[in-house]
């Protein structure tokens, strides 16, 4: 198994810099105003904007529990929302419903075989000359950003690379 370390997969950083939550979290007037346009409550809003925010930066959704405390809080003072309101989702179909409309404004698709067979595609041509399972990793991750295809899983990457 490949460390996710050695890799440049995706993924929140233990410590994140001021700097980095204004410029990778802070939504903008336009993203705030659409936000609350499509959702009904504040709570709503906050999922939205975390799904949005993190997307942009990752190019994949984390699982709600993985965004850090830190940028729940930051997303949520910069929409001006209230102090104690935390991100929720109704429902796993109001997840999704999100996740369409936030690939959908970041002009992404989501198609898990066409990534995982241009993954899987590149790590075999790659695997030619490159025999370390992070590299082969790395390359897969640049293809599909190039591809504007949503990133698979860890996991799964890491699965290919190893075979």
């Amino acid at each position: 198994m490949t460390s996710i370390e050695r890799t440049a997969y995706p993924r929140f950083k233990r410590l994140i810099t001021a700097r980095e939550l204004h410029v990778f979290f802070t939504p903008s007037e336009e993203e705030r105003v659409w936000a609350e346009e499509v959702t009904d409550t504040d709570e709503h809003q906050l999922a939205l904007l975390l799904a949005l925010k993190s997307y942009q930066r990752m190019g994949c959704f984390p699982k709600a529990h993985d965004v850090p405390d830190q940028v729940v809080e930051f997303v949520r003072r910069a929409a001006e929302l209230p102090e104690n309101t935390l991100p929720v989702y109704a429902s796993g179909r109001t997840a999704e419903r999100y996740r369409s409309w936030v690939r959908e404004r970041c002009q992404v698709r989501y198609d898990g075989p066409a990534a995982r067979a241009l993954a899987e595609e590149t790590m075999r041509i790659e695997a030619a000359s490159k025999n370390n399972p992070a590299d082969l990793i790395n390359i897969a991750l640049e293809k599909l950003v190039e591809a504007g295809l949503e990133i698979p899983r860890f996991s799964t990457l890491d699965a290919m690379a190893s075979t």
